[in-house]
């Protein structure tokens, strides 16, 4: 049986694990050490992001961190359209720039 040693100290044990298929994201505070994620990919998607990794001058770790961020903001966003939306459709009173402004006593 293999041992594989993360970086919180403790050691896991299993099968055999082909560590060309895993990407090991790390996120570290100012504390240390907080958190581990495996991926699993096939040949194909590996490779697919080593090369878009290399060509953009990031690691696996930073390639994986900008990508699930990015889905996260554009999931907020379709949230917040969404919800903004609805509640056009149940009061459509829009207002101008030059209207808010002067509400505001900015104009």
């Amino acid at each position: 049986m293999n041992a594989i040693h993360g970086l919180d100290g403790r050691v896991w044990l299993g099968a055999a694990i082909d560590f060309s298929l895993l990407l090991y994201y790390n996120v570290l505070q100012k504390e240390g050490f907080f958190m581990t994620i495996s991926v699993r990919l096939n040949d194909n998607d590996a490779m697919l992001f080593r090369k878009y990794a290399e060509m953009n001058g990031i690691s696996m770790s930073e390639l994986v961190r900008r990508a699930v961020l990015e889905r996260i903001e554009d999931d907020f966003d379709m949230k917040c359209y969404e919800k903004a939306m609805k509640e056009y459709r149940e009061n459509p009173e829009t207002f101008t720039l030059d209207e808010v402004e002067k509400e505001l006593g900015l104009a």
